[in-house]
């Protein structure tokens, strides 16, 4: 039939034959220029299937985007589709859609052909006489170690042109000033930021704002010991006792952010009364919000420093800690507490197994010691208030009662083996999650997240007979 029976004038016929000859050249682009290709495969790795063909598996996140998969007969391209490079593609002039295949075989470009993985497609070349599977292997993997490098005289002097191009940063200061643009560094930011809080004519609002932007930088370790000379660590103890819930709430966010593994923080913060105060915080009525700030910067200088342990038991750290587990809606704060403990456990143990040859390490073992953290633990019944928390519904809570509870379990054997009310709890887990772990089994999941609790269930059980 004729086209022209369709359209109505010339016009629009013109305007169909240019709409045509675009596809047809967005098609071609596709084919031979990679740089105007509709899909690019980067950072992939590549496999041999079973038949002896390569797949490209690419490592981006496949719910970027919706991507178009060909097969050998026409198929519409939904709006939105990734359509990858080489296909042929049409203007259905009936339903007005676009539409696109895999090349018929005898027109194949290159040796090039589709395989699907996952939601990607991905374009590799499988002609032997080019690439061999092995050789792709091998080239990758050389990438990845580094081994292949420039050279041939154009690639060095393609590098050299490179590094020419980087600035030392004083120069692009310089630079910055005379375009009257003022590069700051951290400490400067830091210093600006810390000058608003304490300032007397700063609002309330502005205040905090200075503290929370404070916490993003004392996530680095040389920024949170900047605190140190920039009188800041101090400022933000101190606040513990102020009477503003949001600055002191915000405070402990920045003392917990710039403690974190960090030694030389963590013995200023002790020595500046850190301790008392985040205990006497968690032992009067605060707010919810504070308490789990107070908690996380306690944590944070409790963890591989077992001075602070030992002032901290001292000072009747586990009698405050063990009042969360009285109170109702602070189940969040119970296993942070349980989290924290099992961790002070199992780095003492951790240390005492591993052999300490240098004097450093033999130091610091004998500083565990004076640590009476177990015994402490049995004395006042955590071994019970632990345990107890596995009537909490979710499985998440219940991986961490579980973990404490093992590990517990070598010093307190006798009283879990008593507890008949522990060990029916344990075997209507132990239920439970066999009927959760056939149903992953049946769904073919690959991580089975109920067997390692069901795993750790029947571990506890048979530790108990």
């Amino acid at each position: 039939m004729n086209l022209c029976a369709y359209l109505e004038c010339g016009t629009v016929k013109w305007k169909l034959i240019l709409l045509l000859s675009a596809f047809l050249f967005r098609s071609c682009l596709s084919d031979q220029i990679p740089d105007f290709a509709l899909m690019e495969v980067k950072e992939n790795e590549i496999h041999e299937a079973e038949n002896g063909d390569v797949i490209v598996e690419d490592e981006l996140d496949p719910e970027d985007q919706e991507v178009f998969y060909p097969t050998r007969e026409w198929q519409t391209v939904r709006p939105g589709q990734a359509v990858p490079a080489g296909l042929h593609m049409r203007l259905n002039l009936q339903t007005g859609k676009n539409e696109a295949k895999i090349p018929d075989s005898e027109n194949e470009k290159n040796g090039m052909t589709y395989k699907k993985k996952d939601r990607r497609l991905g374009k590799v070349d499988v002609d032997s006489n080019i690439y061999t599977p092995q050789e792709l292997k091998k080239v990758l993997a050389k990438f990845k170690e580094g081994v292949v490098t420039e050279s041939s005289e154009d690639e060095k002097a393609k590098l050299e042109g490179i590094k020419q191009k980087f600035r030392a940063i004083d120069d692009l200061k310089k630079e910055f000033e005379e375009l009257h643009v003022h590069l700051e560094t951290d400490i400067e930011i830091m210093t600006k930021l810390i000058n608003k809080y304490n300032s007397s004519s700063s609002s309330l609002n502005e205040k905090a704002a200075a503290l929370h932007d404070l916490e993003y930088y004392v996530h680095q370790v040389d920024n949170a010991q900047n605190m140190l000379s920039l009188g800041a660590l101090q400022l933000v103890i101190n606040e513990l006792n102020g009477t503003e819930n949001v600055l002191k709430e915000l405070s402990a966010f920045v003392l917990g952010s710039a403690l974190s593994s960090n030694p030389k923080v963590q013995v200023e913060a002790i020595e500046g009364g850190a301790l008392q105060k985040l205990l006497l915080i968690l032992g009067t009525e605060q707010p919810l919000p504070v308490k789990k700030k107070a908690l996380f910067a306690l944590s944070s200088m409790l963890r591989h420093f077992p001075y602070a342990q030992q002032q901290f038991l001292k000072h009747g750290g586990l009698q405050i800690l063990r009042s969360f587990f009285r109170e109702k809606g602070t189940e969040v704060l119970c296993i942070r507490v349980v989290t924290l403990l099992y961790d002070m456990i199992i780095e003492k143990e951790l240390l005492q197994d591993s052999e300490g040859n240098n004097e450093q390490m033999k130091e610091k073992i004998e500083q565990y010691k004076q640590v009476p953290l177990v015994p402490v633990l049995m004395e006042q019944g955590w071994c019970k208030i632990i345990s107890d928390l596995l009537f909490l519904p979710e499985h998440d809570t219940r991986e961490k009662v579980l973990k404490a509870v093992n590990l517990l379990l070598a010093f307190c054997k006798e009283q879990y083996r008593g507890d008949q009310k522990l060990n029916a709890t344990l075997t209507t887990l132990r239920g439970e999650y066999e009927e959760l772990v056939t149903e992953e089994q049946k769904a073919e999941e690959k991580d089975s997240y109920f067997r390692e609790l069901l795993s750790s269930v029947n571990e506890i059980l048979q530790n108990l007979k």
